[in-house]
C-alpha cells in the first residue's frame, strides 16, 4: 500500500482505503494510539477487547477507560485460552496459539458485527522474528497500520502525548503468562499469584516490574533505580510472596 503520491503510507491514507474495520485493543500505548486517529480521521471503528486469565484487571480498566475518554464503541469478548492445551502446556510457541484463539474469537465477533476487516496495534519497532504470534496475525490477514506507516514505540509515545492519551507514558506490559518459564504448565492458580505479586508491588511504589516463575520459585526484576528499594523492603516483599512461591529472589541485573 502506498500514499497518493506514491510515498510514505500515512494513517489517513490507510484509514481512507479501510474506513471500516475492527481492532483488537489491549488499552495499551499502541492500540489506544491507533484507536484515537482512527476515530479522528472518522472512521468506522469498532474495539475489541478480550478478557483471558492472561490479562491483569488494570489492563482491562485501562482499555475501558480509553473506550470511554474516546468515546469509542467497545466491545468485550471473555476467552478462556486454557483450554487450548496447546496454549497451557507452555510450549516455546505458546504466543502463537494463544494469539490465534485470540483473534480467531475478534475475527468471529467482527464479522458478525458488519467488520470484514482486523486491525492489530503491532508497530515498526516491534521485532517480527522474535513475535510468534505476529504468525497467527499473518495466517488471519490482520492489517497492522502502525508498522506499515513506520511509526515506532517512541513516535507512537510522542503522538499520542501531543494527543492528551494518559497511555503516552504506559510501561510496555506483557501478559502475565510471559512471567512462567517455557515447558511449566500454566494454570490459573499461577497467574493468579503473579498477578497478585505484581499488584502488591506495584502498591509498594515499583513502577516497571516482573514477577518470574518456574512455577515454584519467584525472581523479581525491578528497574535499576528501585533495586534499593527493593532491597530495603525485601522482608515483607518475602514475607508476602512466601504465601505463593517456595523461595522468592531479587534479579540484581535489573531490567533494562
Amino acid at each position: 500500500m502506498e500514499g497518493k503520491q506514491g510515498g510514505k503510507v500515512t494513517l489517513k491514507d490507510f484509514f481512507t482505503a479501510h474506513p471500516k474495520c475492527a481492532i483488537g485493543f489491549s488499552g495499551g500505548v499502541d492500540s489506544s494510539y491507533l484507536l484515537a486517529e482512527g476515530l479522528k480521521l472518522h472512521a468506522d471503528i469498532m474495539a475489541y477487547y478480550v478478557r483471558t486469565p492472561f490479562q491483569p484487571d488494570f489492563e482491562y480498566r485501562d482499555a475501558l477507560r480509553m473506550a470511554q475518554a474516546l468515546s469509542a464503541p467497545f466491545t468485550v469478548l471473555e476467552v478462556d485460552v486454557l483450554c487450548d492445551a496447546r496454549v497451557a502446556s507452555n510450549p516455546p510457541d505458546r504466543c502463537y496459539y494463544c494469539k490465534k484463539n485470540i483473534f480467531e474469537s475478534i475475527e468471529k465477533a467482527a464479522l458478525s458485527d458488519g467488520y470484514p476487516l482486523l486491525i492489530d496495534g503491532t508497530n515498526a519497532s516491534d521485532d517480527a522474528s522474535d513475535r510468534p504470534g505476529m504468525k497467527a496475525l499473518n495466517e488471519l490477514a490482520v492489517m497492522s497500520p502502525l508498522r506499515l506507516c513506520g511509526l515506532t514505540k517512541a513516535m507512537i509515545r510522542e503522538k499520542s502525548r501531543g494527543m492528551g492519551l494518559f497511555t503516552w507514558s504506559k510501561p510496555a506490559y506483557a501478559c502475565l503468562a510471559t512471567r512462567i518459564a517455557p515447558g511449566c504448565p500454566v494454570t490459573k492458580d499461577l497467574l493468579h499469584a503473579v498477578e497478585s505479586s505484581e499488584q502488591y508491588l506495584r502498591e509498594l511504589g515499583f513502577t516497571d516490574l516482573r514477577v518470574r516463575t518456574d512455577g515454584t520459585n519467584a525472581k523479581i526484576q525491578v528497574r535499576d533505580g528501585q533495586l534499593i528499594y527493593a532491597a530495603y523492603r525485601r522482608h515483607e516483599i518475602v514475607n508476602k510472596l512466601s504465601v505463593y512461591f517456595r523461595s522468592v529472589v531479587l534479579d540484581l541485573e535489573g531490567r533494562s
